[in-house]
Formats: structure tokens, sequence, C-alpha cells
């Protein structure tokens, strides 16, 4: 073996070549700094002792990052980010949030790691390339269609109504919006691309028109291992909207489908993932279960906002940030299996204006069952419901060994808390709070 091979296999072995000791193996993250999901994946990278290559669009404040490196990057320049990544020499790159998932791959190709090929990136991170993928794979799908700038009345009279209409790249419930019959086309697709302008992309590009469907609806947290799909959490949405918008409330897991339900969503789902050509990574995808699991979303990428922060795997009872690094990695590990039921309340933002705060936090953190509470948006900042914007007011966590009891402790909690947020007065509005979850 010659000296570089040499090298190559000690530093894959968490060995440093020139001395011979072992070290802390090196993880880069890509993440935006203003996201939710940081600070899960740095406490997690520090219990497995993990050094941290933040790779982020500006730096975090300094108590959030301790000890790890920021490598400042423009994100939304591919090539430059995943060159100035793989400088750093990582042993795996993790996407945190949906604008890191191109990066992430591209760089990870650089440097031969397992990863998913940059073009099956691109494809989780464009909703239209995505369905074409998954209707070229035979997947099951909602019918779709793309709408050309002014072609949104046409492409709805074509599939009928009611239909739901995205943007091709934004997540989190923005832009997203349920038309029922073309009359209202002009004003849903100005709309659309006012808040796609506001986001910073393109307004003329193509959004996506698709047939909408009823029935339950199930996420699924996965990660996958050279291309095989294994499932963390499945995870019911009960009260999955029905538009006009699409905000999230409740996420409760494990899943209380019938088995043979879940069985042929994660056989869809797998199937699905295929299609995309994904084969390495964090997977959390949305499925409509009709009379066949229908796919709604893949994403390249963990659960967004702070909803990971719910669920425990293994017997060391471990995060889900540590469980995915761990696979990163492929670091020995427990095996990863739910402990127990969890769930999550995300508070929404009914109306805009400033916030205030949520009120009855201690009542609602005496429910029992409840274990935490968070706020996310700082008082005085200006908000927005969906779908111009899709940040939530806060979260609430609840555990136990029931599923039923979980969701029933979420539901009291969710009736005391009280959302203050007062019409904005001239000089009172400190800015826009943070970018939205992912």
């Amino acid at each position: 073996m010659s000296s570089r091979s040499s090298a190559v296999a000690a530093f894959s072995h968490g060995e440093d070549p020139r001395t011979g000791r072992r070290r802390r193996r090196r993880v880069a993250l890509v993440a935006s700094a203003s996201g939710y999901r940081l600070g899960d994946f740095l406490d997690a990278a520090r219990a497995l002792r993990l050094e941290v290559v933040l790779a982020t669009d500006a730096a975090p404040p300094a108590p959030t990052l301790g000890p790890h490196r920021v490598l400042t990057v423009d994100l939304s320049r591919i090539d430059e980010a995943a060159a100035a990544i793989a400088r750093t020499e990582p042993e795996a790159i993790v996407p945190v949030e949906d604008v890191g998932v191109r990066v992430a791959a591209a760089a990870a190709a650089l440097l031969g790691l397992p990863a998913n090929p940059p073009e099956a990136a691109a494809a989780a991170r464009d909703k239209l390339l995505a369905r074409r993928r998954l209707a070229a794979g035979g997947i099951h799908q909602p019918e779709f269609l793309p709408v050309p700038p002014g072609g949104l009345g046409a492409v709805a009279a074509r599939l009928g109504g009611p239909i739901v209409v995205k943007p091709r790249r934004l997540s989190g419930g923005r832009g997203v919006l349920r038309l029922e019959t073309a009359a209202d086309a002009d004003v849903v697709e100005e709309r659309i691309r006012r808040i796609v302008a506001d986001e910073g992309g393109d307004p003329t590009e193509d959004l996506v028109a698709e047939r909408y469907v009823p029935g339950p609806e199930l996420a699924v947290e996965g990660v996958l291992r050279r291309g095989e799909l294994e499932v963390l959490a499945t995870i019911d949405v009960p009260d999955a909207s029905s538009g006009p918008t699409f905000e999230e409330t409740f996420l409760i897991a494990p899943s209380r489908l019938p088995d043979a339900a879940l069985d042929a969503a994660i056989a869809t789902l797998s199937d699905a993932v295929a299609a995309l050509g994904l084969v390495e990574g964090p997977i959390h995808a949305e499925l409509r279960l009709a009379e066949t699991p229908m796919i709604l979303e893949i994403a390249a990428r963990p659960i967004g906002g702070r909803c990971g922060r719910a669920f425990r795997f293994g017997l060391l009872g471990e995060s889900l940030e540590t469980t995915l690094l761990r696979a990163a990695l492929d670091l020995p590990g427990p095996a990863a299996s739910l402990v127990g039921a969890a769930g999550i309340f995300m508070v929404p933002v009914a109306r805009p204006g400033r916030f205030v705060g949520l009120r009855n936090l201690e009542a609602a953190l005496a429910v029992p069952g409840v274990t935490e509470i968070e706020v996310a948006v700082p008082p005085g900042r200006r908000v927005r419901p969906l779908p111009e914007d899709g940040r939530y007011l806060g979260f609430v966590f609840a555990a136990g060994d029931d599923p039923a009891f979980v969701e029933e402790a979420l539901r009291t909690a969710a009736s005391l808390l009280e959302v203050e947020i007062h019409e904005r007065a001239e000089g009172a509005d400190p800015g826009p709070a943070p970018s939205a979850p992912t």
C-alpha cells in the first residue's frame, strides 16, 4: 500500500497519520445560520466528541458554536461552496436543512465520500424535477402539471379542482396554496410568484400544480445507507390541513395506522427514493394514504423546525441528530429504534402583526406528559402566517408510553396557550423574524 493510501486508511479510522494517535472525527454540517436546527446538531457533535466544520452563510452567535470551526460560504454558489468545504477534508458531510442539500452532495463528490449524487440532490430540491423523476419511476403521486407564467387558469382547468399550487424550491409550506376553481387562478398565481420573489427566487420559473389528495397524512423520518432505507420514525399528522394554506400543528410518533398501511407506505417511499436516485443520508417524507399511498414530498434532510428534538432512539435515548451523525460517519452504536411515544405541537401564526408572547406557559408545561415548551420567536418581531412565512411561534413537546396519551397532552397544552400578537405600530417594529424552517 502506498504512503498516501495508508494515510487515507488511517484517516478514515480516526487516526492522525502524522502522529499515529487517535483524533476526533471531522464532520461538516451545511446549514443556514438563521435556521432552527443548528444548535441540536452541534449538541450531538459534542456528545459524540466530533470535530465540526460548520459551513454556513453567516457566523452564528459565538455561544452557539463552542470550539467548532466556521466556514462562511455563499450556499447559493454550489460549486464554490463545495470546493471550500472539500478543502477542510471532512470525513462526512451532513445537510442540516434544504439549503445545504446540493452543496453537501457536491462537496462529497469532490472528496469521493458516500453521499447522494449531485443530480439526485438537485431533484430533491426541485419539486417539479422530483415529480418528473417519480413519474418516470412509476411512483404513486398526485397528478401534476407545470405552471408557466400566466398559465395557472389553463392548468387548473386541465387538472380539475381542487388543486394545490407550489413553488419549486421553497419549503415549510411557504408559497403553497389550494385553488378551488380556475376563476381564482390569477390571484393565487400572482400571490405565489410574489412570495417566490420575496424569498430571492425567480418569479418567472414554472410553478407546480398538483391534484389535491384527501386522506390521512403520514410523515416518515429515515436515513439511507448505501441505498437502503432505515425507518427511524413513522409520524401521524392528525390535523393535516386541507387548505387553503398547509401549516402543520400536531405530529405524533409512532404512527397508529394499521401495519398493512404502514408497510405499503414504506414500500412506496423506498421505491420513491430509489427513483429520485437518493442513496445516503437523512430523509424526511410526507405521504397521503388514499386508496394507495401517495408521495407528497421527499426531502434529503431531517425533519424541519425543532421537531427532531422530540424523538429519542436506542437504549441510550440518543437524539435524532446523534443518530444521523452516527450513520454519516458509520460509527458503532445501539439500534436506532424509537423510544416510547413522542409528539410536537407547533404554534402557528394566526394573523400578521408584532409578536408579544405566549401566555399561560406554566399551566401548559404542568400538563402531564408535556416535557418542554420553547418560544421560537423573540418578542417584538414582526410575524406573518403562511403562505408568506413558514415560521412557527413555538414548540410544545410531549412524551409517554402511548401515542394517544401524548396527543391528549399536546391538545390540552395547546388549549391552555394564548398567543398575543399586536397589530404593527409605526416605529415599534424591529424587523422581520428569522428565516422560516425547512
